[in-house]
């Protein structure tokens, strides 16, 4: 079973669609004991950092996650990817869990694009990973975010151009994955990436 974290602050329904069609049990919750005994976990988060991390750490699931990570894939979708990090700068300097080494920062792309990033945008691949293998270099998905990772090339595993690089999938080579699009949205893309990552 798949245990998708509810912490007031995701697209719960869209997800747990998504994943219902492709054949995948999975079940929104809240509560530690079933996220524990989950095979597999995913954070969304529509949001701010400070607001979703007060959440986290106020219901003590941020302790679950943390030690959750450590022996079962965790995925984390646009908001829930970037409270995989250090830290964020958003609204005020905000610790994250720390699952990846980095911090999120505001979007400042050159050219005068617009900042929410929000559409499609193709994937550049960067360093392997477990979701590597389930999509094809210029393959389009789904953005919508103001902020982004600044990590290590070692973490990104994919990224697209948006006035610079914006990682987009980044992960630690073992459990915690991340994912800076919405794969629930982004099409047969998105939904191929999902089955990949749960199957």
């Amino acid at each position: 079973m798949i245990a998708i974290v509810d912490y007031g602050m995701g697209n719960l329904f869209s997800l747990k669609n998504a994943l219902d069609s492709i054949g995948a049990d999975s079940e929104v919750t809240s509560n530690a004991e079933q996220i524990a005994k989950a095979d597999k976990v995913i954070l969304p988060g529509v949001g701010a950092f400070p607001a979703a991390m007060k959440r986290l750490v106020d219901s003590k699931l941020a302790f679950v996650l943390q030690a959750e990570a450590k022996r079962k894939p965790l995925l984390g979708i646009c908001l829930g990817m970037q409270l995989l990090f250090d830290s964020s700068d958003e609204v005020e300097q905000t610790a994250g869990l720390s699952l990846l080494r980095g911090h999120v920062k505001l979007m400042t792309p050159s050219g005068g694009l617009d900042v929410p990033h929000m559409g499609w945008n193709s994937l550049v691949k960067g360093a392997r990973s477990s979701l590597t293998d389930s999509f094809s270099e210029g393959d389009f998905v789904y953005f919508v975010h103001s902020f982004l990772a600044d990590t290590d090339d070692e973490y990104i595993s994919a990224y697209a151009e948006y006035g610079g690089r914006v990682p987009a999938i980044v992960t630690d080579g073992a459990y915690v994955t991340g994912t800076q699009f919405h794969p629930e949205k982004s099409g047969e893309t998105g939904l191929t990436m999902l089955k990949h990552w749960c199957f």
